[in-house]
C-alpha cells in the first residue's frame, strides 16, 4: 500500500468558508484516492489558504517547504491535489518542485490528469512538465493583465477597487455582490482620523515641515500620538498619507508597481485617478491637494536646483561610500545607521561666489523616521571615522606583532577558497541544467510551428527567451566567482615573507591609504559593532589581540571623542 496525502489550496479569504470551494476541492480530491486500492490515506493533510501560487515563491510558501520536509524524511509517497495550479504556476519553480519530490520518492497526481512526475531519466517528460507549467504561468500572468485592465476602467468611474482601507476611513458593506458573488466593500470617513489628515495637511502645506518633523510632532503630542496607526507615527506613514488622492476624493490606481518581488513607487504623471471627485469621501479641497504637492515638490528640489547644484543631478543618500556603515549603530536606541549628507551653502562677500559643501554623515534611522529621539540624530562620518581609524590602526598593530597571525590569515584564506571554488562547481553543475533545457526547449520549435506543440510557437519563444535570460545571469555569477578566486591568496609563508620584509608598510599605513570600499572590507572583518552616543563610541572587534580568538560580545574598547553637536 502507498501512503496518500492532500494537498488544498485557495486563493483568497472568501474560500475558506465551509461551504465554499474548500469543501467541494475536497471531497473530489478524496472520491479520487478511493478510486486507488492499493493507496491508503494519510492522517496528515496540507493546507495552504489565502495565497496566490503565482506572486508567491516556493521558498516563501510554509506549507509546500513542510510536504518536502515530510518527503525527505519517508513519511508519504503519493501527494494528490485536484489540479495542477493548485501547486502553483511558476514555470521553473513547480518543474524543480515536482522532481525535487521524485527524488524523495514521491509522485503527484491530480484528479484531472492523474500523476504528473516525470522520472529523471524521462527528459520529454520534464520537458512536458516545464511547458505544462509555463502555460499556468502564462494564463496566470494573463488573467492578471485583464484584471488590471479592468480595475483601471473601474477607479476611472471612482470605484474603489479593495484593499486596506486607508488612514481616515473603514471599509463598510455596500450591500453590492460581484460577479463571483462575493460582498463588496466602499469607503466611509472616520471624523476623528479626518481631523488629524487635515492637520498633517496643514503642517506640511503653511509651515513646510517635512514628514520626518510631522511625524515627530504628532509623537510628541498627547492626543495626536494616541491616533497613530500601530502606536507611532512613521515618516512613511505622512509620506503615504500627503501623496495619497483619495483624501481628494480621488480613488487612484497604479501608484506602485511590484517588481522583482519588491513594490516601487510610481511618479504622479503614471497614476489611474477617477475622473470626478467623490464628496463621500473627500476630507480636504482639491485645491489643498494639489497646493501641498507642489510645495512638497519644490521643497525636495530646493537644494538641488540652486546654487552649485543648478542644472545637474546631485546624489541624495551616500549609498555605500561610508567606511563603517555596515557596523555601525545608535548608541541611544540601537538602530542602524544609514547614510546621510548635509549641504552648507554661502556666498563670498568680496566677489558675489555662490559656494556649496557636502558632509557625509551617518544618522540614525528611527530619529530620521520622525520617532521620538531625545539624544543627538545625526553624526558627522569624518568626526567619527578619525576617532575610529586611530583606534582601528593600534589594534591592527598588535594584532600585527602576533606571530600566529600569518598562518591563522593563510588558513582562512584556503578555507575561503575553498568555499569559493565549491560554489563554482555547483553554479557550473545548474549552468549545464540551463543549456539542456534550453537545448530540448529549441528542439521543439518544429512541433510548435506545425501546432503539434503543448505550447504555440509564442509562448514556446517566450519560455525559451527566459531559460536564455537565466543562462546569462548564471554565467554572470560564475565570472563574479572566477574573478573572487584570483584576488584569494592562499600560502602561509608568503603572509610570513611580508613580515619579514623591511620594504613592505604595515598594516596600518595599508590602511590608513586604502580607498573607501578597501576600507569599508577591512573594518567588517576586524569589527563587529560600533555603537556611537554624543559621548563616546563603543567598538566590539571581532577578534582578541591575544591568540586571534573571536572575542565576546562584552568585549568592547570605549572611546571618548569630541561630540558632533558642538
Amino acid at each position: 500500500m502507498k501512503r496518500a496525502r492532500m494537498l488544498l489550496r485557495v486563493s483568497s479569504n472568501q474560500q475558506l468558508e465551509a461551504d465554499g470551494d474548500l469543501s467541494v476541492q475536497r471531497r473530489l480530491v478524496l472520491d479520487y484516492i478511493q478510486l486507488h486500492d492499493e493507496w491508503e490515506l494519510d492522517g496528515k493533510e496540507y493546507f495552504e489558504g489565502s495565497m496566490s501560487g503565482y506572486k508567491t515563491a516556493v521558498s516563501e510558501r510554509d506549507t509546500l517547504q513542510e510536504a518536502l520536509e515530510d518527503a525527505r524524511n519517508g513519511e508519504y509517497d503519493i501527494l494528490v491535489v485536484y489540479k495542477d495550479d493548485r501547486i502553483g504556476r511558476r514555470m521553473w519553480e513547480i518543474g524543480s518542485y515536482v522532481m525535487t519530490l521524485k527524488s524523495y520518492g514521491v509522485d503527484i497526481y491530480t484528479v484531472r490528469d492523474g500523476c504528473i512526475s516525470p522520472d529523471s531519466s524521462d527528459i520529454m517528460g520534464q520537458m512536458m512538465l516545464a511547458l505544462r507549467y509555463g502555460n499556468a504561468q502564462k494564463s496566470s500572468a494573463d488573467t492578471g493583465m485583464r484584471v488590471k485592465d479592468a480595475a483601471q476602467k473601474l477607479v476611472q468611474q471612482g470605484k474603489f477597487m479593495g484593499g486596506a482601507a486607508p488612514y481616515g476611513y473603514k471599509l463598510v458593506l455596500s450591500g453590492e455582490l460581484s460577479k463571483h458573488g462575493r460582498a463588496l466593500h466602499h469607503l466611509e470617513i472616520i471624523p476623528e482620523q479626518a481631523e488629524v489628515v487635515r492637520h498633517i495637511y496643514a503642517l506640511s502645506l503653511h509651515q513646510e515641515f517635512g514628514s520626518a518633523k510631522i511625524a515627530r510632532l504628532l509623537n510628541e503630542d498627547d492626543y495626536y500620538k494616541t491616533m497613530a496607526p500601530k502606536d507611532v507615527w512613521k515618516s512613511g506613514t505622512i509620506t503615504s498619507i500627503l501623496t495619497n488622492p483619495v483624501y481628494a476624493g480621488h480613488v487612484a490606481y497604479k501608484r506602485r508597481e511590484r517588481i522583482n518581488g519588491k513594490y516601487h513607487r510610481l511618479d504622479r504623471a503614471d497614476w489611474i485617478k477617477s475622473d470626478n471627485p467623490d464628496e463621500s469621501i473627500r476630507i480636504i479641497s482639491g485645491e489643498m491637494w494639489d497646493r501641498t504637492q507642489d510645495r512638497r515638490n519644490r521643497r525636495s528640489d530646493k537644494y538641488l536646483k540652486t546654487l552649485g547644484h543648478k542644472g545637474i543631478n546631485v546624489i541624495r543618500r551616500n549609498d555605500g561610500i561610508l567606511s563603517l556603515i555596515d557596523v555601525i549603530y545608535c548608541g541611544y536606541c540601537g538602530k542602524k545607521m544609514t547614510n546621510g549628507s548635509k549641504y552648507n551653502y554661502w556666498t563670498i562677500k568680496g566677489t558675489g561666489e555662490k559656494r556649496a559643501s557636502k558632509i557625509p554623515i551617518y544618522r540614525c534611522q528611527s530619529a530620521q523616521a520622525g520617532i521620538p529621539h531625545n539624544k543627538a540624530a545625526q553624526f558627522r562620518a569624518d568626526w567619527v571615522e578619525e576617532t575610529v581609524f586611530e583606534c582601528l590602526t593600534e589594534y591592527i598593530g598588535h594584532l600585527q606583532e602576533d606571530e600566529n597571525i600569518y598562518d591563522a590569515i593563510a588558513k582562512s584564506r584556503n578555507q575561503e577558497k575553498r568555499k569559493q571554488e565549491a560554489e563554482m562547481a555547483r553554479l557550473q553543475r545548474e549552468l549545464a541544467k540551463i543549456i539542456q533545457g534550453l537545448e530540448t526547449m529549441e528542439g521543439h520549435i518544429p512541433e510548435a510551428m506545425t501546432g503539434d506543440c503543448a505550447l504555440s510557437l509564442d509562448e514556446l519563444a517566450s519560455a525559451i527567451r527566459q531559460h536564455k535570460e537565466k543562462k546569462a545571469e548564471k554565467e554572470k555569477q560564475i565570472q563574479e566567482k572566477r574573478e573572487n578566486l584570483k584576488e584569494i591568496t592562499v600560502a602561509a609563508g608568503q603572509w610570513k615573507g611580508l613580515k619579514a620584509n623591511a620594504d613592505i608598510p604595515t598594516w596600518q599605513q595599508v590602511f590608513k591609504e586604502a580607498d573607501t570600499q578597501t576600507q569599508r572590507v577591512l573594518v567588517n572583518k576586524l569589527i563587529d559593532r560600533i555603537d556611537v552616543t554624543d559621548e563616546q563610541i563603543t567598538v566590539r572587534f571581532r577578534i582578541k589581540q591575544n591568540g586571534f580568538l573571536p572575542r565576546n560580545r562584552d568585549d568592547s574598547d570605549t572611546i571618548p571623542y569630541k561630540p558632533c553637536s558642538k
